[in-house]
């Protein structure tokens, strides 16, 4: 450990917070990026986020913008929000959460629980930032993904 989180935790935060940053340069869904990013270059970005995270983010959300072939799309809730937008490192910070949980729950590596967190419906509450549901209690939003549902 050398910070506050173990380093893994920290590099999957980075990873989380990446996502975010592509999906909102490029307006697409954040399972539209997890999808095209696909699991080689999500375990990539993971194993060396210590290393891109040191990098400018508009260069390394770049480089793999272009390496998955990610298009632009419409999809734009930062426009959309008619509340104050939460950062890329808020909501990396929230999918970290939720990615922890899975992996636990489900006996997932890291790469496949982000896989499968982005392509959850809880992916769709969470971006929708005129909503309260991506500052529930992390446990809270781990309970929705497991009961595949919100109270």
């Amino acid at each position: 450990m050398n910070g506050r989180e173990e380093r893994s935790e920290n590099n999957l935060f980075f990873t989380c917070s990446l996502i975010e940053y592509i999906a909102r340069r490029t307006k697409n869904k954040r399972a539209v990026v997890a999808n095209q990013l696909g699991r080689t270059l999500i375990e990539k970005i993971y194993d060396l986020a210590d290393v891109y995270h040191s990098d400018n983010i508009d260069t390394v959300s770049e480089d793999f913008i272009r390496k998955a072939n990610i298009c632009k799309g419409d999809f734009d809730n930062v426009a959309a929000a008619r509340f104050a937008v939460p950062s890329h490192w808020d909501i990396g910070k929230v999918y970290k959460r939720l990615v922890l949980g899975i992996a636990r729950e489900k006996g997932l590596s890291i790469p496949d629980a982000v896989i499968e967190a982005y392509n959850s419906f809880v992916s769709d509450k969470i971006d929708n930032y005129n909503s309260s549901f991506y500052y529930e209690a992390p446990q809270n939003i781990l309970n929705a993904y497991l009961e595949g549902r919100v109270e």
